[in-house]
């Protein structure tokens, strides 16, 4: 992995190309306080060929990152010159989406940016009927816009190419609705439970040796977990009931722990 700073740069990037990083980027360069020479990593962007048409050798699902040199610093822009693609992926061989009760205070925060870390193909805060934090339409839009630069930092940090989706907090009942026409993975779905009966996770995935790469969906609930009604509604929709063992965690601990036996 390239040691040299990274950065998000969400646009087309093509090797030779001269650009204006995107403002945040820019931004961060500028706070770093690089010079002209300076090396960095860019990742993001869909590779482009010569010219101009996208490299339809590189996957888009996984872009892969671009070396870069700075050109110029000014006040408030950067310009870089784009240098050699690697099509490097880092991505887990499973797709494992999370949808979680949405924690109190910042462990939201804290969540999103280690779910990035561990893979996570995307992070939908769900408001149950336990869930203490209560968000409108323009407040969850706001969160979203935040958690999604938890995770852009997150996979600067961590070698990530590929950003995890983050979609807007919704109540858990329109998110179920969805799930029959937009849902995400095609493989397993699976629920974290106390119930009796539910099988623990390692052995659930043991006799699913064919869902092995396709995408899991994982359902936690918020503290205090999810009600009776919630957990018939998931398993209604196809989830299966998983443990993580006898003790009780924490929720953002729970996701966590199934990301990594997941992941």
């Amino acid at each position: 992995m390239s040691l040299t700073p990274r950065f998000y740069c969400p646009v087309p990037l093509s090797t030779g190309a001269s650009i204006d990083l995107p403002p945040g980027a820019a931004r961060h360069v500028q706070v770093l306080r690089l010079q002209p020479g300076a090396p960095i990593t860019l990742f993001g962007g869909v590779p482009t060929a010569a010219d101009g048409n996208p490299a339809v050798a590189v996957p888009r699902r996984e872009p892969g990152e671009f070396e870069a040199t700075v050109l110029e610093m000014g006040r408030s822009d950067v310009r870089v010159l784009v240098g050699r693609h690697h099509p490097l992926g880092r991505e887990p061989a499973r797709s494992v989406h999370l949808a979680i009760g949405m924690p109190a205070n910042e462990r939201m925060d804290w969540l999103v940016e280690k779910a990035t870390e561990l893979g996570a193909a995307s992070v939908q805060a769900l408001m149950t009927e336990r869930t203490v934090v209560r968000l409108d339409p323009e407040r969850a839009r706001k969160k979203a816009e935040h958690w999604l630069s938890i995770a852009i930092a997150a996979c600067e940090q961590c070698g990530r190419n590929q950003v995890p989706a983050i979609p807007h907090a919704v109540p858990m009942r329109q998110w179920a609705a969805r799930l029959g026409r937009d849902f995400a993975g095609d493989g397993l779905r699976l629920v974290l439970s106390f119930r009796a009966g539910a099988r623990s996770l390692r052995e659930t995935l043991d006799a699913q040796e064919a869902h092995s790469a396709a995408g899991v969906t994982v359902l936690s609930g918020p503290e205090g977990g999810l009600s009776d009604a919630e957990e018939q509604l998931a398993l209604d929709l196809g989830f299966q009931p998983v443990t993580l063992g006898p003790r009780v965690l924490r929720s953002e601990t729970a996701a966590l722990a199934a990301l990594t036996l997941l992941a």
